[in-house]
């Protein structure tokens, strides 16, 4: 990672404030020489003073100012995790923000066939494969008898197992355990030391870097706390720019793993981001294909089809759907 994309992940925490002292001083010294960044900063910035004060407008709908005044609280003053931490740090910290509001609706129909309720365990257990790669017992027993199944199978048994037992208990319980199940992920030496995070670790079917799996679970955090908002009928914000370009940039890497060296090679782009050739690495660039970055991530994580998410194309229309089509057909969430 360069100095510049290591700035840039760090720019939503900056304009928060919520930096230590040696990375704030890392920041400042290269927006005094970086303008793309400088003008980021500011923009972040300002939506910093937006969320303390009105709502959020932008080109997706306006988040509901009491849930963001909530996240706001809920954040941390300063983070005590490492850059590729920082991102669940901060879903964590907005479902938690969010939570509140299911009161009296934990009930409320969200996604699949879970409730408020269940989609809170859910995320206990899908949390659970990491936590149990760094040596945090798991909240909720488990009954399975060690057969040898896929990951996906193995994967919705436990979530069905986890959410059958939470469902016998109140939801003030379940939000209990999912948080200081977070918690003790964001308290471990890997949350904090990249060098520790760097070894790889498999699990839900892919090889990565213990700090990648970090950024999943950011990712399906997210995801499900933007369910939640949607079943209550309020607008959850997409993650600060800084975090939403970590999550774009895993989901691009396996993106590629899952197309392979040999798929009609398409240049992918987000808009206001970086840009990849996907595909084959031997031929000329079949096609041209940009999507919003918000856009993107809801394909991948599920809740947006080929078909309907926005996007800018030129070329072979083969190779784009390919390249759509795969990366819908990664979500597991």
């Amino acid at each position: 990672m360069t100095e510049h994309d290591r700035v840039r992940d760090l720019l939503a925490a900056w304009a928060f404030g919520a930096l230590p002292p040696d990375e704030e001083r890392a920041v400042r010294e290269h927006l005094a020489e970086c303008e793309s960044c400088a003008a980021e900063a500011e923009r972040l910035r300002e939506t910093v003073r937006l969320l303390d004060g009105a709502a959020l407008t932008g080109a997706h709908a306006p988040p509901a100012p009491d849930v963001l005044a909530a996240a706001l609280r809920a954040r941390p003053a300063a983070p005590r995790v490492a850059v590729h931490a920082a991102p669940y740090a901060a879903a964590v910290a907005g479902l938690k923000a969010l939570l509140p509001e299911a009161e009296g609706r934990w009930s409320t129909p969200v996604v699949h066939d879970w409730d408020v309720h269940a989609t809170v365990a859910h995320l206990l257990a899908a949390d659970e494969p990491l936590a149990g790669r760094l040596g945090i017992a798991p909240r909720v027993p488990s009954s399975a008898a060690g057969e040898d199944v896929s990951w996906v199978e193995a994967w919705n048994r436990r979530s069905a197992e986890v959410i059958a037992h939470e469902h016998g208990r109140t939801p003030a319980q379940t939000v209990a355990d999912w948080a200081a199940q977070a918690a003790a992920l964001l308290a471990v030496p890997e949350a904090r030391e990249p060098e520790l995070a760097a070894r790889a670790t498999m699990l839900m079917g892919v090889r990565l870097p213990v700090a990648d799996h970090y950024v999943v679970r950011a990712f399906e955090t997210w995801i499900h706390t933007d369910d939640i908002g949607r079943a209550l009928g309020l607008a959850v914000p997409p993650p600060p720019a800084g975090y939403l370009g970590q999550l774009v940039r895993l989901a691009v890497r396996v993106l590629g793993l899952a197309l392979g060296p040999t798929a009609p090679p398409v240049l992918f782009a987000v808009d206001g981001g970086e840009q990849w050739v996907l595909g084959s690495e031997d031929e000329p660039v079949y096609a041209e294909l940009a999507l919003d970055p918000v856009e993107f991530c809801l394909l991948v994580g599920g809740r947006r089809t080929p078909a309907e998410v926005p996007r800018r194309v030129a070329g072979d229309e083969g190779a784009i759907r390919n390249v759509l089509e795969r990366a819908a057909s990664l979500s597991w969430l």
